[in-house]
Formats: C-alpha cells, structure tokens, sequence
C-alpha cells in the first residue's frame, strides 16, 4: 500500500490518572505509536495558550513528529480530562468542554490528497468546527480510518453514520457494536455486523476489538478472528489506539491479514502492561506476545 503521508487528526490533551498526568488523546497516541513503527505522521490538532499546552508541544517535537498543524488557541484552554478506573481497570472519562482541539481550523489541510491516510474518531466532532474541518478532509481522494470511539455524552449517532458513509477503515470495540447495531439494526454478531457495514456504507475494512478476547478483521470478503492475550494489566488507557496503529502498520505493509490482527493485538497487550497510553513500544516483547 503506497502512502505519501498519515494523518492523524482530533484531540490531543491530559490524562489526569490516579499515577499522574500523562499527555494522551486518541490522534496522538495513535500517531506516536504509528511514528515509533517507522511510519512517517502528521497531528493536526489545537492546543492553549498556557503551559500545558507550551508542554505538549515540547512532548510532541520529543516524540519526533512536527507541530506545525498543532495550532495555538489563544481563547480556549488545552485540553484536559480526569480519568478515574473501576475495579476492573477500565477507564471512565470525564471531558473538558470548550477547549483548543473543539476549534481545528482546516487552512493547512489543503495538501491533503490522493495517499494520504487520515485516522479520526468522532469525540473531536462534538464541536461544530472541528467537526466541519475533518468532515471536509475525509471526503477528500484519502484512505479515512474512522476509530469511533463513543465517549457519552458525545456518542451522536448522526455524526457517526456521516462518518461511516466516507471511512475506508472503521475500527470499534464490542461494547460500541451494540451501541451500533441498536442505532441502525444491525446484526450483533461481528461477522454479520462487519459484511452489513461494509455493504450499507461502502467501507472496505471493518476491525472490532473484543478486550481479552481478542479481535476480528472483515476485508476483501473474509473474516478472522484472533484470541485474546493474558498480560499483567497496568491500565488499559491507549491500548487500543496502540492496537489501531498496530493495525495500521500492517496493513501498510501489506501483510496476511493473521499477521496484521496477530500484530496488532499484541501491540495493544504490551501497552496495557505499561503505564500511560504511549510508552516505548518494545518489539521483542510484541514478538513474544504473538508466539
């Protein structure tokens, strides 16, 4: 698969966990991991004019990724949000409304073209400007990779068909399968659920994650499924933006898809057993998992 660029486009803010303050956002750890897998990446998001912003922009250029599509927002604050974990290790989040990454402007998204793949989620739609930005980009000639990811009370269900009608990847968890399939009757089971998506919305790949149970993967007509890994749990925050840009490094290099699903799900293993959502991914162990 030939690509010129990715684009990784949303939210980019503060994990306040009960270890500390970890810089996260589902754009930018997909876009670290994709970065630390080789791949060449751009963030497009907006941060505030404070320190917590200044910082960001420090950890980006640290991570190797530019931040001349992170713009600074002199009226909003950067983002932020407090996660709290329940018994089982699980994130619950509380977002800040009414911050930089509400407010991406799409000036400098007119490069944006043929090659470039584009990984979304539809938090960064709940606003009105943001929305309009990545809503103008995925209906360019680009490979759009929509990464739901339902945050209540941001779930809206019109933005996430609008999405699905332009997304060449759609990646969910099962627990938003069921939020999908009371939303436009679709069947619950994954094989159905993925052949009905692809058939209704045009999509070509469609990934549903399943926690320790593992994952499946529908393309060109054929579905897999790979079983769950069993690690040591740290938090589970970012383990699937890890999976997707396992994913993504896959399917980018074209492999079998057993290898791509077998990659992608122990990449997002690994990095349930560290803390944060982007630590170093150490592909020794990766290699390990999928053995």
């Amino acid at each position: 698969m030939q690509l010129n660029n990715i684009i990784c486009i949303g939210e980019i803010l503060w994990d306040s966990m009960p270890k500390g303050l970890f810089l996260g956002g589902a754009p930018f750890n997909v876009a670290v991991h994709l970065k630390n897998l080789g791949n060449k990446v751009d963030i497009v998001s907006g941060v505030g004019d404070d320190e917590l912003g200044r910082e960001i922009l420090r950890r980006v250029n640290r991570n190797g990724i530019s931040t001349d599509f992170i713009s600074i927002n002199k009226n909003n604050p950067t983002g932020f949000v407090k996660v709290d974990l329940d018994k089982n290790d699980n994130p619950q989040y509380d977002i800040i409304e009414e911050v930089a990454w509400d407010y991406i402007e799409n000036e400098e998204l007119n490069g944006a073209g043929t090659g470039t793949m584009v990984v979304f989620g539809s938090l960064a739609q709940r606003n009105s400007k943001s929305r309009k930005t990545i809503q103008e980009l995925i209906k360019k000639d680009v490979f759009p990779v929509f990464d739901i990811n339902l945050r209540p009370p941001y779930d809206n269900k019109d933005i996430v068909e609008e999405s699905l009608k332009y997304s060449w990847l759609v990646k969910f968890n099962d627990a938003e399968l069921k939020k999908l399939a009371e939303w436009y009757s679709l069947p619950d089971d994954p094989e159905k659920a993925s052949q009905e998506l692809c058939s209704k919305y045009g999509c070509q790949i469609v990934c549903i994650t399943m926690a320790d149970k593992g994952a499946s993967l529908y393309k060109d007509n054929t579905f897999i499924k790979s079983n769950g890994l069993r690690v040591k749990v740290s938090d589970t925050v970012g383990s699937g933006d890890a999976f997707l840009a396992g994913l993504l490094n896959g399917l980018i290099r074209e492999w079998p898809m057993d290898q791509v699903l077998s990659f992608a799900n122990a990449t997002g293993a690994f990095v349930a057993t560290q803390d944060g959502a982007t630590p170093q991914l150490d592909l020794a162990i990766i290699q390990d998992l999928q053995k």
